[in-house]
């Protein structure tokens, strides 16, 4: 059964909970991304929202430089406290997205002040690179401008506290996961070290991510952006390493396959969408480069996929009895996360 506001309006009327519980219920299901069903409105709100994100950072031309440090900084607290402003009225109207999409419009805006400051105050020493660079270059140059955005995007977080709100860290952190490699290689195109920080990096946002589901678990989704660019970074990082090793590949196809099972047991699709890409990959280079000419490996191949298949059929039969025995062997936190995301 779907539950939108008329039911919780009906709810209402009959006196089984208050307006101010049927307004929380529903804005708390609307900001939970991995159980929130799109409607038109909702479809509105993220696009006008991204587009506005997006002409002040993505989008933005050579044409604000002439403002000079200061002019960029001034204009940057001007829209800022605009949006600041709204955030605090659509929290106040109880319309939770559009705050969050306000509030994040607020973070976006950080590393163009930021970058204005360090124009003014003569810091900024490179004049190939401008602002409009910051999304399309790695850079050690950015630094500066990430940690201040993840400071602003800290007292943000603590402010409002929505769940969008993680989503300018999760790509801010990606692109200091970038941007230190490139400081640590110092400028040289040196794609295996880069890889090698990328990879890292991926992983310690990943602790950071489940940190942040552990602490969050009965609450709302903070986790979701978090997970999404530290899967993607790590696996990144990790597909990107060099090896002629044969045992090396067995690794990384284990590794996507540990993927799977985490995703599974978080119930985080992206664990197991990019485990899924790995381990394709995997049977891919097995069979073009180790059986390319082999009659027998298609056959044990196929062997293989049905043996899955007959997994997934005994799973479905034992699923109840399967899942509790697995879930028992978890520490308590992680079991009150999962049946809080279930």
């Amino acid at each position: 059964m779907n539950i939108g506001k008329s039911e919780l309006n009906a709810a209402v009327a009959q006196n089984i909970i208050s307006p101010q519980q049927a307004t929380a219920l529903y804005d708390f299901w609307q900001q939970n991304p991995q159980k929130a069903q799109f409607n038109f409105t909702q479809v509105l709100y993220y696009l006008g929202g991204l587009i506005a994100i997006g002409a002040m950072s993505i989008f933005m031309g050579l044409g604000w430089e002439e403002f000079g440090g200061y002019g960029i900084f001034t204009i940057s607290l001007l829209y800022a406290g605009i949006a600041l402003k709204l955030t605090e009225s659509l929290r106040n109207k109880g319309h939770a997205i559009p705050a969050g999409i306000t509030a994040c419009f607020v973070i976006a805006l950080s590393p163009l002040a930021i970058y204005g400051l360090q124009a003014a105050w003569g810091y900024w020493p490179d004049d190939t690179e401008h602002y409009r660079d910051y999304h399309r270059h790695v850079s050690w140059l950015w630094l500066y401008m990430e940690l201040g955005t993840l400071i602003i995007a800290a007292l943000m977080v603590k402010r409002y506290a929505y769940p969008f709100l993680s989503m300018p860290v999760a790509v801010t952190l990606w692109y200091m996961s970038m941007d230190i490699a490139a400081l640590l290689s110092f400028e040289r195109p040196d794609f295996e070290l880069r890889a090698l920080v990328s990879l890292y990096f991926g992983l310690l946002m990943l602790a950071f991510a489940f940190w942040v589901d552990i602490r969050s678990r009965h609450t709302q989704d903070f986790a979701f952006w978090l997970y999404l660019f530290g899967v993607i970074t790590f696996w990144g990082g990790m597909t990107a390493q060099e090896s002629d090793s044969e045992i090396s590949k067995a690794i990384y196809c284990l590794i996507n396959l540990l993927m799977l099972g985490i995703g599974v047991i978080l119930m985080r699709r992206v664990f197991v969408v990019f485990g899924a890409i790995g381990v394709s990959l995997y049977i891919g280079h097995v069979a073009f480069e180790l059986f390319k000419n082999s009659w027998f490996f298609p056959m044990a191949l196929s062997a293989l996929g049905l043996g899955i298949i007959y997994l997934g059929i005994y799973w479905q039969k034992h699923e109840a009895a399967l899942t509790q025995s697995l879930r028992g062997k978890l520490p308590v936190a992680v079991q009150e996360l999962i049946s809080q995301r279930h």
